[in-house]
């Protein structure tokens, strides 16, 4: 911060600025062999986009006691510090990497909008703001916060669309026409090879439990009737066996008399 009852001119004030910017520019190592500015080691500050990170800010408060205009100062410290503070505009916002934000305001608009109030003025920009907006980049942040929600917008938008897509694509039960689930549909897909996983790819959860618990039932009296069947066939073996046997023992009583 720069204090001054203009009584300094704007040269002075300019070179001041001058120096600034010749300590931002230094550079130090720090303990991992970074390079780093040195300035860092004394304030802490946000580390910036990449292409837009500035200096810390320099605020100029002018009180009005001494002969200079406040006002007229302002705007020729400005046009003498202009390589110091301008940006670079693009179609939205201005960036400003490695700029100084050089913000100046006065005790008389102080007294009238309190320092929370729109009472600063950013070198470069038209009107007066807060101070948190004058050292910061609030069209930036806007046009980001514009980006994001578009962005967002066209994630959701893609999504929905995938969405229908595979919604399109879901299998349904061959027997009760139900839309797979979720998990009944991955049960029912092929593995790498092609070969199915399941038993009954083509049916839903209830109807596979159905079908499987028909199969169970029809293999269970398959069964039973492979069964009784078998117990027939060894009955009727039995008996033609006992059958054969005493008709040869008639034969064999008739040729002992």
């Amino acid at each position: 911060m720069e204090v001054d009852n203009c009584f300094e001119e704007a040269a002075v004030l300019a070179a001041k600025l001058d120096k600034y910017a010749r300590f931002f520019a230094r550079q130090i190592t720090d303990t991992d062999g970074r390079e780093i500015p040195m300035w860092r080691q004394k304030w802490t500050a946000p580390e910036g986009r990449l292409g837009d990170t500035p200096h810390p800010p320099v605020l100029l408060v002018f009180n009005q006691i001494g002969p200079r205009t406040a006002k007229a100062t302002i705007q020729q410290v400005a046009a003498r510090t202009q390589q110091h503070w301008q940006g670079k505009r693009s179609r939205q916002y201005s960036t400003y990497d490695g700029c100084i934000p050089i913000v100046a305001t006065t005790l008389e608009l102080l007294r009238e909008h309190g320092p929370a109030g729109p009472a600063f003025w950013r070198f470069g920009r038209p009107g007066l703001q807060p101070l948190d907006d004058a050292v910061g980049n609030p069209s930036r942040e806007a046009a980001d916060a514009r980006a994001r929600a578009q962005w967002q917008r066209e994630k959701a938008a893609a999504e929905a669309r995938e969405a229908a897509e595979r919604e399109a694509r879901r299998p349904k039960c061959t027997r009760c026409g139900t839309k797979f689930t979720d998990q009944r549909w991955a049960e029912s897909e092929e593995d790498a090879w092609g070969t199915p996983t399941d038993s009954h790819p083509k049916l839903c959860g209830d109807c596979k439990l159905l079908a499987l618990e028909t199969e169970r039932i029809r293999k269970a009296a398959k069964k039973e009737a492979d069964r009784k069947r078998r117990e027939a066939a060894k009955a009727a073996k039995e008996a033609a066996e006992a059958e054969a046997t005493h008709k040869a023992s008639g034969i064999l009583g008739r040729f002992r008399r």
